[in-house]
């Protein structure tokens, strides 16, 4: 290659990155100039040679790097969005000592950028493939003030500890105490927490031997494994290929399937809430007031199929919160509206109890609307075996191995 072919490559892939951090500057995913700078200056395409270089720095791009023999991605290199977020999440400043749980390599370039040569970077995978790829990653762009660790992250990473800041890439459903133990008192640990089958990554400030929120976002990561692996586990309504439609359970009641696959054949009854949202905003918000207020309400999941058949009105790959009462169910759904760009949120129930399931999901929205349709959910982690008079008085408690989740309202 001529010095002229090397000039130009690099030109361009300087633009790649440039371009990448701009974009994520008007996502707002990237707001302080560190993160910023650290966009602009790591070569992610490196971690994954065999995806095209372009593709690499679309800012909503995750490369997936290992499926199981299930065909699920068990592990990924996070989109560049997601990985912002996540660091804007953390607070992250030159100097400190940071936890990557979840390796892929260059989320913990990210991470050593902002926190520079006088911080430090320990990030920990099970898998040995994973730490490999990461090693191989680091040593190619040069960043030295990085650790890997081929580990299981349950027990986080002792011998490096106290961190000012832990920051978790992988699905957790649980806290384990060891996270909690190795953070300074005053630190932020960063998770991609799942709470009754919805997963927000959570800003937790330690306080203590309590974790307290101070903001939450949507994402979505592949799960955790190891021991403190938990996943979510699909009840089947309808098992036609390309149609298949069914419950992820989180701790949820076990369903009557048959009595369910049944209802899913019936006619639909709606209900309409008069609650409009516009085209870009989203209803993350909303579905974790569902989730906090309905108790037996398990995440619908549809493939394109049911819907183009009409089993279904809504196909989402995170799941739809449905709510469930014995051989009946109902989930949220939109419609369109005479204004331009908004849709009216509503309920569509199926079996004998539809309509009053869809009804009820109905009058939820609306006090969502009335009451915290501008608030955002404050959730508190403690050890298990906190007594119940330590925890928040109302909201919603989710019991774990390790710890105690609430999730109350202002």
């Amino acid at each position: 290659m001529t010095n002229e072919s090397t000039r130009e490559q690099g030109r361009t892939e300087q633009q790649l990155r440039d371009d990448l951090a701009q974009k994520l500057i008007e996502f707002g995913a990237a707001r302080s100039p560190g993160v910023v700078t650290a966009f602009r200056n790591v070569r992610r395409h490196l971690a994954t040679p065999e995806v095209d270089m372009a593709r690499t720095y679309d800012a909503e791009f995750a490369a997936i790097t290992k499926t199981d023999e299930h065909g699920v991605d068990i592990s990924s290199v996070s989109a560049p969005r997601v990985q912002a977020m996540q660091m804007e999440q953390a607070d992250l400043a030159p100097g400190m000592t940071v936890l990557e749980i979840g390796s892929g390599g260059p989320n913990a370039a990210n991470l050593a950028e902002v926190v520079g040569e006088n911080g430090h970077v320990v990030t920990v995978d099970i898998d040995p493939e994973v730490t490999d790829r990461a090693t191989r990653f680091l040593k190619a762009t040069g960043y030295q003030n990085v650790t890997v660790l081929t580990a299981d992250a349950e027990h986080g990473a002792p011998e490096h500890a106290p961190f000012d800041r832990i920051i978790v890439t992988v699905q957790a459903a649980d806290i384990p105490p060891e996270w909690t133990a190795q953070l300074k008192d005053g630190g932020r640990l960063v998770v991609p927490l799942r709470m009754r089958g919805l997963t927000r990554t959570v800003a937790l400030v330690r306080d203590g031997d309590r974790l307290v929120s101070d903001g939450v976002e949507l994402c979505g990561f592949v799960p955790m494994q190891g021991l403190g692996e938990n996943r979510v586990r699909l009840a089947v309504l309808h098992d036609v290929e390309g149609e298949e439609v069914g419950l992820r359970l989180d701790g949820h009641p076990e369903p009557d399937t048959d009595a369910l696959a049944k209802a899913l054949i019936t006619p639909p009854n709606k209900a309409w809430s008069g609650v409009t949202l516009g085209g870009s905003e989203s209803n993350e918000h909303l579905d974790m007031w569902l989730t906090t207020e309905l108790d037996n309400l398990p995440l619908l999941a549809a493939k394109p199929g049911a819907r183009q058949r009409g089993l279904v009105a809504s196909a989402s790959p995170l799941g739809i919160p449905t709510l469930v009462d014995g051989d009946s169910f109902a989930y949220r759904t939109v419609r369109a509206t005479d204004e331009d760009d908004r849709y009216e949120l509503g309920a569509i129930g199926h079996g004998p109890h539809g309509q009053q399931l869809a009804e009820r999901l109905v009058e939820e929205i609306r006090t969502w609307d009335r009451d915290h349709r501008g608030d955002r959910a404050h959730i508190e982690v403690y050890p298990a075996g906190t007594p119940d008079d330590r925890l928040p008085a109302d909201g919603r408690r989710i019991e774990r191995r390790h710890s105690r989740v609430t999730i109350t309202w202002p």
